[in-house]
Protein backbone atom coordinates (compact mmCIF):
# COMPACT_ATOMS: atom_id res chain seq x y z
CA UNK A 1 0.00 0.00 0.00
CA UNK A 2 2.87 2.40 0.75
CA UNK A 3 4.50 1.86 -2.62
CA UNK A 4 1.20 2.38 -4.38
CA UNK A 5 0.72 5.68 -2.55
CA UNK A 6 4.23 6.80 -3.50
CA UNK A 7 3.74 5.89 -7.14
CA UNK A 8 0.35 7.62 -7.35
CA UNK A 9 1.75 10.75 -5.66
CA UNK A 10 4.66 10.76 -8.11
CA UNK A 11 2.38 10.44 -11.11
CA UNK A 12 0.08 13.22 -9.91
CA UNK A 13 3.04 15.50 -9.17
CA UNK A 14 4.57 14.78 -12.57
CA UNK A 15 1.33 15.43 -14.42
CA UNK A 16 0.57 18.70 -12.62
CA UNK A 17 4.04 20.07 -13.29
CA UNK A 18 4.34 18.88 -16.88
CA UNK A 19 0.98 20.32 -17.91
CA UNK A 20 2.29 23.81 -17.24
CA UNK A 21 5.42 23.14 -19.26
CA UNK A 22 3.87 21.38 -22.22
CA UNK A 23 0.34 22.73 -22.55
CA UNK A 24 0.80 26.44 -21.88
CA UNK A 25 1.90 28.27 -24.99
CA UNK A 26 4.39 31.07 -24.40
CA UNK A 27 2.57 33.30 -26.84
CA UNK A 28 -0.51 33.23 -24.58
CA UNK A 29 1.43 34.84 -21.74
CA UNK A 30 1.54 38.60 -21.76
CA UNK A 31 4.71 40.66 -21.63
CA UNK A 32 4.05 41.59 -18.01
CA UNK A 33 3.72 37.93 -16.94
CA UNK A 34 6.92 37.05 -18.80
CA UNK A 35 8.74 39.91 -17.07
CA UNK A 36 7.57 38.72 -13.65
CA UNK A 37 8.47 35.10 -14.38
CA UNK A 38 11.98 36.19 -15.38
CA UNK A 39 12.65 36.99 -11.70
CA UNK A 40 11.67 33.54 -10.38
CA UNK A 41 15.15 31.93 -10.64
CA UNK A 42 16.73 34.92 -8.90
CA UNK A 43 14.22 34.66 -6.06
CA UNK A 44 14.36 30.88 -5.65
CA UNK A 45 18.15 30.45 -5.77
CA UNK A 46 18.91 32.36 -2.54
CA UNK A 47 16.06 30.60 -0.78
CA UNK A 48 17.75 27.28 -1.56
CA UNK A 49 21.37 28.29 -0.95
CA UNK A 50 21.27 30.53 2.14
CA UNK A 51 19.85 27.97 4.60
CA UNK A 52 22.56 25.54 3.52
CA UNK A 53 25.23 28.11 4.27
CA UNK A 54 23.91 29.79 7.41
CA UNK A 55 21.97 27.05 9.24
CA UNK A 56 23.54 23.93 10.73
CA UNK A 57 22.11 20.41 11.04
CA UNK A 58 20.24 21.32 14.23
CA UNK A 59 18.37 24.28 12.71
CA UNK A 60 20.34 27.04 14.41
CA UNK A 61 22.52 29.70 12.86
CA UNK A 62 26.19 28.86 12.50
CA UNK A 63 29.08 30.87 13.92
CA UNK A 64 30.74 33.54 11.83
CA UNK A 65 34.00 31.60 11.60
CA UNK A 66 32.42 28.61 9.84
CA UNK A 67 34.19 27.59 6.60
CA UNK A 68 30.90 27.61 4.67
CA UNK A 69 30.63 31.38 5.11
CA UNK A 70 34.13 31.99 3.77
CA UNK A 71 33.46 29.70 0.81
CA UNK A 72 30.22 31.57 0.10
CA UNK A 73 31.99 34.94 0.26
CA UNK A 74 34.61 33.76 -2.23
CA UNK A 75 31.90 32.37 -4.51
CA UNK A 76 29.94 35.63 -4.37
CA UNK A 77 33.01 37.68 -5.26
CA UNK A 78 34.02 35.39 -8.11
CA UNK A 79 30.46 35.29 -9.40
CA UNK A 80 30.15 39.05 -9.30
CA UNK A 81 33.35 39.69 -11.21
CA UNK A 82 33.41 36.72 -13.58
CA UNK A 83 29.67 36.37 -14.36
CA UNK A 84 30.34 32.63 -14.79
CA UNK A 85 28.27 30.05 -12.94
CA UNK A 86 30.89 27.31 -13.32
CA UNK A 87 33.70 29.55 -12.05
CA UNK A 88 31.54 30.56 -9.09
CA UNK A 89 30.76 26.98 -8.10
CA UNK A 90 34.32 25.76 -8.53
CA UNK A 91 35.87 28.68 -6.65
CA UNK A 92 33.41 28.34 -3.76
CA UNK A 93 34.04 24.62 -3.45
CA UNK A 94 37.81 24.90 -3.72
CA UNK A 95 38.00 27.68 -1.14
CA UNK A 96 35.72 25.69 1.21
CA UNK A 97 37.85 22.55 0.82
CA UNK A 98 41.09 24.49 1.36
CA UNK A 99 39.75 25.94 4.59
CA UNK A 100 38.51 22.55 5.80
CA UNK A 101 41.46 20.36 4.84
CA UNK A 102 44.49 22.65 5.00
CA UNK A 103 43.73 25.13 7.74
Amino acid sequence: MTWLSIIIAGIITYLTRMTMVTLVDRDLLGDRVKAVLAYVPSAVFPAIIFPGVFINDYGTFIEMNDPKIFGAIVAILVGYFSKSVIATIISGLISYWIIIFLI
